[in-house]
């Protein structure tokens, strides 16, 4: 297939043009490619609003009618909704009217202020206590009283925020109640969580953030839930022993607010319990169940049928993830989808239909579809059309929806489909110059791994005018976490990849059998063994690759960051046989040395599985490394500690290893806050790719 594809490039490209250094670097494609109107969503079920550019960043806006495709000019009718600012740290109340009151004027910092259901109070944190503010006459009351730099109330610890409450909180720990007089809020201890130095070399003496961090095995925060009462003051305490060893996840309120449906976790992070919470009480009562011979994941939404029917959630229990229905006591009334498929997100649910939608990969795990399916698992159909992956917009009744669609050969379109599966085009990002230029063709391939289980999806770039006769060099960018794949059925757009296509280099994104493709079945594989498979499969993908004529094996590099530098790391070591050079940034280099959350759901704590942190760590391969490895972390990384590539650059001098490495002063975790460094290390893989792979001089325009 591939002699084919270069024979067919030297006789299809001859008399087309080059993208010149502006359209792959900088991304200026205009004339080639189309800037797509933004879908800024549906008035009602019949019109819906894009947001049509004019270039420059300025859009025009338009009210479509669905049925005729007429446009009329639009301007969005205010909600008249008040919002809740932080100006200069203080708070300030933006009414419905666009009038402002500053609420707050203090020389404290207020955290995560947010507005009350009825929108009568403003909720916020600070000195890591809790308060309340009325918006109408600015009295503030303090909730809770002992926040310490040890205690946080509504303030998530560490390892709560970055694993379980996830960053997109901002640390905030509190939920209200419905009826505006109540907030669920957690209560984090840290006295018993070590200390970890984070060192600043700013200065002349430089400084030390002591930070506490739980690494695996590690004492975690001590946390309890309460409720609050806004009036009394009273917090009611959810009847947990905060001495146990265990987790809680995300809470979420009844629509009622009758009962807090929270929760529960033990360490080894194999059973959940979702329990209702009296808040008059404390008292609990289990209204889900769920327990795996691995591990289980919180559930990102609960979703409450009306008049208390029941509740629908997702689950991979059965190996791939599906839709449960539930009542409200927690017993199974049916599982609404099944089949080794995964459903992705719940879009919307219908009780007078009885029906769902929901975004799955189904058909090929690479692409995302819309689907919808009777709310008793009859009638599933899929909705969106072709061979694409599919990003929609449902209208409100389900009579339509907008997707904006693409795969690897096809530039993204946008579209209109309704009920009955009628097609309307609305745009189309492809400009037909394009067809004149001569692009790098990019494939979506499956390579079948070693012990015949799994068909592993494969992204490659080829070299643009590739010449069969040649030995290319091979360029892997690779993350592999545990379900979080990178390679999917989607227009990558006119960028770098073109670049460095021309240059000449094959570049490769594969998905092992635990990266989502294959649901929690192939997740499975890697309980506690990180790094084991994931290596196995790449190592297979690169046999399959060595196995071309015009590849060339001395030249195998493979590139991330985070768990991708962890990966790379044991590419280089654990499986130098197949990979010669890498690049590894902000890397774990031993499971021992991250956080306590994240690494025991996956391997367990250390103490049970002595054997399996040894043979997923890094530092254990170093012997075997041969190749060409640049270690690269951020100085006061708070999330992968430079420790990790510390003890890692110990253990390869002790061996007597060739290898480089760059440290970022200052830089966090991707150093992202110092653009400066950032350009820096991107111009430092820049020049490594030349001077290693290409073997030739870097030209000055693509450096930063």
């Amino acid at each position: 297939m591939l002699a084919g594809f270069v024979l067919l490039a030297s006789q299809s490209f001859a008399q087309q043009k080059e993208l010149t250094t502006d359209q792959m670097l900088k991304g200026n494609t205009k004339g080639l490619l189309n800037e797509l109107p933004k879908v800024g969503g549906w008035k009602d079920d019949a019109h819906y609003i894009l947001l049509k550019p004019l270039g420059d960043r300025k859009y025009d806006t338009v009210l479509v009618d669905a049925k005729t495709g007429k446009e009329t000019h639009y301007i969005a009718t205010p909600e008249n909704k008040p919002v809740v600012l932080l100006k200069e740290n203080d708070i300030v109340f933006k009414a419905a009217d666009g009038a402002e009151k500053k609420l707050t004027a203090t020389k404290e910092e207020e955290k995560n202020p947010t507005l009350s259901p009825d929108g009568s109070k403003i909720a916020f944190t600070r000195n890591n206590d809790l308060y309340v503010l009325d918006v109408a006459s600015g009295k503030e009351d303090r909730l809770t009283t002992d926040g310490t730099d040890l205690v946080y109330n509504g303030w998530a610890s560490w390892v709560y925020y970055e694993e379980i409450l996830g960053r997109p909180t901002r640390y905030k720990a509190f939920w209200w109640n419905p009826d505006s007089k109540r907030i669920a809020y957690m209560r984090f201890d840290d006295s018993q969580v070590p200390l970890f130095p984070i060192v600043g070399a700013d200065g002349q003496h430089g400084y030390v953030e002591n930070t506490r961090y739980p690494k695996a095995g590690d004492k975690n925060p001590e946390v309890k839930v309460g409720i609050v009462d806004i009036v009394s003051k009273q917090t009611v305490w959810s009847d947990f022993n905060a001495k146990d060893d265990q987790y809680f996840g995300t809470p979420f309120w009844t629509p009622d607010g009758s009962a807090l449906w929270l929760q529960w976790m033990n360490r080894h992070q194999n059973h959940l319990i979702v329990y209702a919470i009296d808040p008059a009480s404390g008292s609990k009562k289990p209204v889900y169940d769920e327990q795996q011979q691995t591990w289980v994941d919180w559930l990102e939404d609960i979703h409450f049928l009306g008049d208390n029917k029941g509740y629908i959630i997702q689950s991979d229990k059965s190996g791939w993830m599906h839709l449960y229905n539930y009542d409200m006591q927690g017993n199974l009334l049916k599982q609404i989808t099944d089949g080794s498929w995964t459903v992705k997100d719940i879009v919307k649910i219908d009780e007078a239909k009885k029906t769902i939608w929901f975004t799955a990969r189904k058909d090929n795990s690479a692409r995302y579809d819309l689907y919808k399916t009777k709310m008793d698992g009859t009638g599933l159909q899929r909705l969106t059309f072709g061979d694409y992956t599919h990003t929609t917009s449902l209208s409100p009744n389900g009579s339509y929806f907008i997707t904006t669609y693409s795969n690897v050969a096809t530039p993204t379109k946008m579209a209109l489909v309704d009920i009955k599966g009628n097609v309307k085009q609305i745009a189309d990002s492809k400009n037909a110059a394009l067809e004149d230029y001569n692009l790098a063709k990019t494939e979506l391939l499956r390579v079948r791994t070693s012990d015949g289980k799994y068909e592993l999806p494969v992204l490659i770039t080829w070299p643009a005018n590739m010449d069969s006769s040649k030995k290319y060099p091979v360029l892997i960018s690779i993350y592999g976490g545990p379900n979080a794949g990178t390679v999917f059925d989607g227009w990558k757009g006119i960028n770098q990849a073109q670049w460095w296509a021309k240059e000449g280099l094959i570049q490769v994104a594969i998905d092992h059998r635990a990266s989502g493709h294959f649901g929690k079945t192939g997740q499975n594989y890697i309980y506690k063994d990180l790094g084991n498979w994931e290596i196995k499969d790449y190592s297979d993908v690169v046999k399959w690759l060595d196995a071309k004529p015009f590849i060339d094996k001395n030249k195998i590099c493979i590139t991330g960051f985070s768990y991708g530098g962890y990966t790379t790391c044991m590419a280089l070591t654990r499986g130098a046989e197949f990979f010669t050079h890498g690049i590894a940034g902000g890397s774990v280099t031993d499971w021992a040395l991250y956080d306590s959350h994240y690494t025991e759901r996956y391997m367990g704590l250390p103490s049970e599985n002595v054997e399996g942190y040894k043979s997923n760590s890094v530092l254990t391969y170093v012997k075997n490394y041969k190749g060409n490895l640049f270690i690269v972390h951020g100085t006061m990384d708070d999330n992968v500690h430079m420790q990790n590539s510390l003890q890692l650059i110990g253990a390869m001098q002790d061996a007597k290893k060739d290898f480089s490495m760059m440290f970022y002063p200052g830089g966090r975790h991707g150093w992202g806050n110092l653009k400066e460094r950032w350009q820096h290390f991107n111009n430092e893989k820049t020049k490594y790719y030349y001077q290693y792979l290409l073997e030739k001089p870097v030209p000055k325009e693509i450096l930063q």
